[in-house]
């Protein structure tokens, strides 16, 4: 026989699952920040004009800069000297790829398949 769950067991299963996507969340906010924080002086050096592919990297580089914005500091998201409309469209390029590698996976859904048609013969 299969032990049944005791009643204050699922508050405590709650409150485990909670506790710990609040870890994660500030796990991943916290290594997001340093990863940021690393990576902006190079990646928006004052002495170039951002082209396509800085722009492909800002826009990949903004989502990181969600926490470090939010805790207050003023971190550069866009570089005002860049080539105009090409640093624009790898922007943009660059926002959407990151969605897509990171947002995207959550509405993935596995194909169901059905070995029946549902018709009866």
């Amino acid at each position: 026989m299969d032990p049944t769950p005791t009643p204050t067991a699922q508050p405590r299963a709650l409150i485990k699952t909670i506790l710990r996507k609040i870890v994660t969340l500030a796990a991943v906010t916290v290594i997001f920040g340093w990863l940021y924080s690393w990576a902006s002086p190079w990646a928006f050096a004052p002495d170039r004009t951002a082209d396509f592919k800085y722009g492909l990297l800002h826009g990949a580089m903004m989502p990181l800069s969600l926490p470090s914005l939010v805790i207050g500091r003023d971190v550069p998201i866009y570089d005002p000297n860049n080539s105009g409309r090409i640093y624009k469209i790898g922007y943009i390029c660059g926002v959407n790829i990151c969605g897509l590698v990171f947002i995207g996976p959550l509405f993935w859904r596995p194909r169901v398949t059905s070995t029946s048609s549902g018709k009866s013969q």
